[in-house]
């Protein structure tokens, strides 16, 4: 091959290089992109990378051929408050189309203030819904040594927020696990984080709504 042969090869290179580059570019618009904003629960606490509900969430999309990107945003131990405190530069950073919320649980079990909850999770809501996000709540409750009032009030917290913003909701994220017969079966020794084997029942009570979160 001589000179001029290599140059319009090359030159034939960059233009296919740059027409794939061109094509990402328009499909990235329509990759739907998902954050979850959690605690523990979504962190995949004491369970091996990749094994979680979310890790198994981008197993489930890419299956289900749904061009998504998923950044999972939790921190084992977080807050309402310090989710509320993230949110702002996650959702600048990311842009993303929808966001998965799963927080509250650690605020019951440090004993805060359940309206200071429910502010929390509303203004998160209300954040995500202002730069043009899909917002699903991920339900949660509590055991029922808190008192069978105060475990009531919790629950209905999350649907109250779903509904005066509007927004999806899964009323117990861990529906078929924690009010299960066998349930201990099911949770790790502290009795707080579900085993690895639970997380596709974890899944499987999040995907209808999120699926729909998607269209």
């Amino acid at each position: 091959m001589n000179r001029r042969d290599c140059i319009a090869a090359a030159i034939g290179l960059t233009v296919m290089g740059l027409n794939r580059v061109a094509q990402a570019a328009a499909a990235a618009p329509n990759q739907a992109r998902i954050l979850v904003l959690g605690d523990s629960l979504s962190a995949e606490y004491g369970l091996k990378r990749g094994s979680g509900w979310v890790a198994l969430l981008e197993a489930k999309l890419g299956a289900e051929k749904i061009a998504a990107k998923v950044v999972n945003a939790s921190i084992s131990g977080d807050t309402t408050s310090g989710g509320r405190a993230r949110l702002a530069e996650l959702l600048s950073k990311h842009q993303p189309s929808l966001v998965v919320i799963e927080l509250g649980g650690n605020d019951a079990l440090r004993g805060l203030p359940m309206a200071q909850t429910q502010d929390n999770l509303l203004a998160m809501v209300q954040m995500a819904q202002k730069v043009g996000a899909r917002v699903l709540l991920l339900g949660m409750q509590v055991p029922p040594n808190y008192g069978q009032s105060y475990a009531m009030q919790f629950a209905r917290m999350y649907a109250q927020v779903a509904k005066t913003t509007h927004s999806a909701l899964v009323p117990f994220l861990l529906k078929g696990i924690a009010d299960a017969p066998d349930s201990l079966k099911w949770f790790q020794a502290d009795r707080i984080h579900p085993i690895e084997a639970a997380h596709s029942q974890i899944l499987a009570n999040v995907w209808p709504e999120l699926k729909k979160g998607l269209k």
